[in-house]
């Protein structure tokens, strides 16, 4: 019954994360460019009794006893596939079409990654994220700008007066991983490289494997409400049923303890 009280409070705990992992997933939800978080599960170490194929007189055992100690969470990790696209006409929002992770320089100097798109023009001309992290390549659009375009290849353009020829102003690179659920998670929808995701592999957008720019348009939280809600219930209906174990344990043990001769 000890046993028992122990391995339903593992139980719960892990339906708590499950459910906080939820509550951030359905938090994000209109979050852009944000992905999903899931979570994996594995059971504990197993307490043997009677271990299988142990010999007993001329026969053995055929099974064994072996009692599980509860579970534990092994992983919680992004879930990277396609968010919906939105439009937004304005010409510095940007979505990635497949796979890639825009590039930003971090202030210590470092590079993080992000497929937040909804990026501005600082005092500089330079293109950066909304908290000010300039994009890598450094970019700087001419003040004297009248339209700016992004091809599908992440070429910048701009028309300046007096002429109808854009100008290239440079290429915006993409980044992809062999490994993206490795990356670090650093809030504002920042990732960094780790020795799980790989090393970045940078290249054109629309080659190589790398996905396409879409101008005027970004990219919508990949999580789906109906989904989140499902999952929401059942990990309350697990903790329900792990708490009822640990009540009904605790009722047994209270039998046994008003036990008389």
């Amino acid at each position: 019954m000890m046993r028992a009280l122990s391995i339903a409070s593992t139980g719960m705990a892990a339906q708590q994360l499950s459910v906080a992992v939820v509550a951030n997933n359905l938090a994000n939800v209109s979050t852009v460019g944000f992905k999903k978080g899931r979570w994996d599960f594995q059971d504990l170490i197993y307490q043997t009794l009677k271990s299988p194929g142990t010999l007993i007189g001329t026969g053995q055992v055929p099974v064994g006893i072996q009692i599980g100690t509860g579970v534990d969470a092994v992983s919680v990790y992004r879930g990277f596939s396609q968010g919906d696209f939105q439009q937004t006409d304005a010409p510095l929002d940007l979505a990635i079409e497949g796979d890639g992770f825009f590039q930003v320089t971090l202030p210590d100097g470092t590079t993080a990654y992000t497929r937040t798109g909804s990026f501005k023009m600082d005092s500089e001309g330079r293109i950066v994220t909304a908290e000010g992290y300039s994009v890598l390549p450094d970019l700087t659009i001419p003040s004297d700008t009248l339209t700016l375009t992004v091809t599908s290849q992440g070429d910048v353009n701009a028309i300046q007066p007096g002429s109808t020829t854009p100008t290239l102003v440079g290429t915006i690179e993409l980044a992809r991983f062999t490994n993206p659920a490795g990356l670090n998670s650093l809030g504002k929808n920042l990732y960094q490289a780790t020795i799980a995701s790989g090393d970045p592999t940078t290249g054109t957008a629309g080659l190589d494997g790398f996905g396409t720019v879409l101008q005027g348009a970004v990219e919508g939280s990949n999580v789906n409400i109906a989904e989140e809600m499902v999952n929401m219930i059942v990990a309350q209906r697990a903790y329900e049923l792990n708490s009822k174990a640990i009540q009904t344990s605790d009722e047994m043990l209270g039998i046994a303890n008003n036990l008389k001769r």
